[in-house]
């Protein structure tokens, strides 16, 4: 998504946990010349959304877009789920994306303008299985973009989410390991494949731009036709 919006002109501010992520600045400067920021922190820390924010305003001395992409899962039967993968997985899924929301947020209804688009999932509209936190946590990704349309919209403010399928990330490798899941779930995609994170970036493209200046609270799927079928 990072690179695609690059491609689409901007300059971007990418945030990682602790190592900068330069393989994909390296990317994005020899395929666009587009600038570059890092920040770096972890998203659990209440503190880390003013911060990283702070410093992508000093880097470019303004902020346009916001994409809420940070996400971690932990897989446990619920009878088994431990308070500490719940409360790791809500802070990182949900509680970062509100503090961020609400940090750039402001900045953003000072100017009268910006983007933000969240990063749902599937499992907003559906339960999964043994993963009740990462379940719990974008059901209220959609919750949360819902209410902020509700008051920034009429403000200049845009928030819309994306709800990608099944997709080709760290997140999913143990799922795809698993020879027996991957077929059951593969078979069920209309389009018959997973979705990688190339097919994300036209979504957010469109989302953080003057192209969905009039959709507000809106969640996009990208899932190759699953919540379809």
């Amino acid at each position: 998504m990072a690179r695609a919006l690059a491609a689409a002109g901007a300059d971007v501010a990418l945030h990682a946990r602790s190592e900068p992520a330069s393989a994909t600045a390296s990317a994005i400067a020899s395929s666009t010349g587009r600038r570059t920021a890092f920040v770096t922190g972890d998203l659990a820390d209440p503190d880390t959304a003013e911060r990283i924010v702070r410093e992508t305003l000093s880097a470019f001395g303004r902020l346009d877009i916001l994409v809420n992409n940070a996400g971690i899962i932990r897989r446990r039967v619920a009878s088994e789920h431990t308070d500490e993968d719940w409360d790791a997985v809500i802070a990182v899924n949900l509680s970062s994306v509100f503090r961020l929301c609400r940090t750039a947020g402001r900045h953003m209804l000072e100017r009268g303008s910006g983007k933000i688009v969240n990063i749902a999932s599937m499992l907003s509209f559906q339960g999964g299985v043994t993963v009740p936190g990462y379940a719990a946590s974008k059901g209220g990704v959609v919750q949360l973009t819902k209410a902020l349309a509700n008051e920034w919209a009429g403000r200049g403010v845009n928030v819309n989410a994306i709800a990608p399928g099944y997709m080709e990330t760290d997140n999913t490798s143990a799922l795809r390991a698993d020879a027996v899941r991957m077929r059951e779930i593969t078979s069920r995609i209309p389009a018959g494949r997973w979705g990688t994170p190339q097919d994300l970036g036209g979504a957010v493209v469109f989302l953080a731009s003057s192209a969905s200046d009039y959709v507000h609270g809106h969640v996009l799927a990208v899932d190759g036709g699953w919540l379809a079928r």
